[in-house]
Protein backbone atom coordinates (compact mmCIF):
# COMPACT_ATOMS: atom_id res chain seq x y z
CA UNK A 1 0.00 0.00 0.00
CA UNK A 2 1.14 3.66 -1.24
CA UNK A 3 0.88 6.46 1.42
CA UNK A 4 -1.29 7.89 -0.09
CA UNK A 5 -3.72 4.98 -0.33
CA UNK A 6 -3.44 4.99 3.39
CA UNK A 7 -4.18 8.38 3.89
CA UNK A 8 -7.03 8.23 1.81
CA UNK A 9 -8.24 5.14 3.47
CA UNK A 10 -7.82 7.27 6.82
CA UNK A 11 -9.79 10.23 5.44
CA UNK A 12 -12.69 8.15 4.09
CA UNK A 13 -13.07 6.52 7.79
CA UNK A 14 -12.40 9.29 9.97
CA UNK A 15 -12.29 13.28 8.28
CA UNK A 16 -15.53 14.34 8.96
CA UNK A 17 -15.15 13.49 12.86
CA UNK A 18 -11.03 14.81 12.49
CA UNK A 19 -12.11 18.00 10.84
CA UNK A 20 -14.72 18.31 13.51
CA UNK A 21 -12.38 17.82 16.42
CA UNK A 22 -9.54 20.32 15.16
CA UNK A 23 -5.75 20.16 14.65
CA UNK A 24 -4.60 21.57 18.41
CA UNK A 25 -7.21 18.24 19.81
CA UNK A 26 -5.48 15.93 17.02
CA UNK A 27 -1.84 16.90 17.40
CA UNK A 28 -2.47 16.09 21.37
CA UNK A 29 -3.40 12.45 20.14
CA UNK A 30 -0.61 12.23 18.12
CA UNK A 31 1.41 13.02 20.46
CA UNK A 32 -0.56 10.68 23.34
CA UNK A 33 0.33 7.89 20.74
CA UNK A 34 4.37 8.86 19.89
CA UNK A 35 4.65 8.82 23.84
CA UNK A 36 2.69 5.22 23.62
CA UNK A 37 5.19 4.12 21.47
CA UNK A 38 8.03 5.67 23.34
CA UNK A 39 6.63 3.00 26.03
CA UNK A 40 6.63 0.17 23.50
CA UNK A 41 10.16 0.88 22.62
CA UNK A 42 11.43 0.16 25.66
CA UNK A 43 10.07 -2.73 26.16
CA UNK A 44 10.20 -5.88 24.54
CA UNK A 45 6.48 -6.85 23.37
CA UNK A 46 6.93 -6.62 19.28
CA UNK A 47 3.50 -6.70 18.71
CA UNK A 48 2.68 -4.06 21.00
CA UNK A 49 5.63 -2.00 18.83
CA UNK A 50 3.71 -2.53 15.80
CA UNK A 51 0.28 -1.77 16.83
CA UNK A 52 1.95 1.58 17.49
CA UNK A 53 3.94 2.62 14.77
CA UNK A 54 0.60 1.99 12.71
CA UNK A 55 -0.95 4.54 15.52
CA UNK A 56 1.42 6.96 14.62
CA UNK A 57 1.42 6.55 11.26
CA UNK A 58 -2.87 7.01 11.53
CA UNK A 59 -2.72 9.77 13.70
CA UNK A 60 0.43 11.77 11.58
CA UNK A 61 -2.41 10.89 8.25
CA UNK A 62 -5.00 12.65 10.18
CA UNK A 63 -3.44 15.45 10.62
CA UNK A 64 -1.98 15.65 7.68
CA UNK A 65 -5.44 15.44 6.22
CA UNK A 66 -7.37 18.13 7.94
CA UNK A 67 -3.97 20.79 7.21
CA UNK A 68 -4.27 19.40 3.24
CA UNK A 69 -0.86 17.77 3.37
CA UNK A 70 -0.13 15.24 0.81
CA UNK A 71 2.20 13.09 2.95
CA UNK A 72 3.08 11.05 -0.36
CA UNK A 73 4.25 14.51 -2.30
CA UNK A 74 6.02 15.52 1.03
CA UNK A 75 8.01 12.44 1.53
CA UNK A 76 9.11 13.27 -2.38
CA UNK A 77 12.38 15.84 -0.49
CA UNK A 78 13.74 12.69 0.56
CA UNK A 79 13.37 10.94 -3.03
CA UNK A 80 13.86 13.54 -5.65
CA UNK A 81 16.63 15.61 -6.22
CA UNK A 82 19.37 13.45 -4.87
CA UNK A 83 19.21 14.03 -1.31
CA UNK A 84 22.74 13.07 0.19
CA UNK A 85 23.02 13.24 3.62
CA UNK A 86 20.97 14.46 6.65
CA UNK A 87 19.64 17.90 7.84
Amino acid sequence: MRISEFQQLISQKYLERDQQRGVPATFMWFIEEVGELATALAGNDEENKSEEFADVLAWLCTLANITNVDLEKACEKYTKNNVEGFK
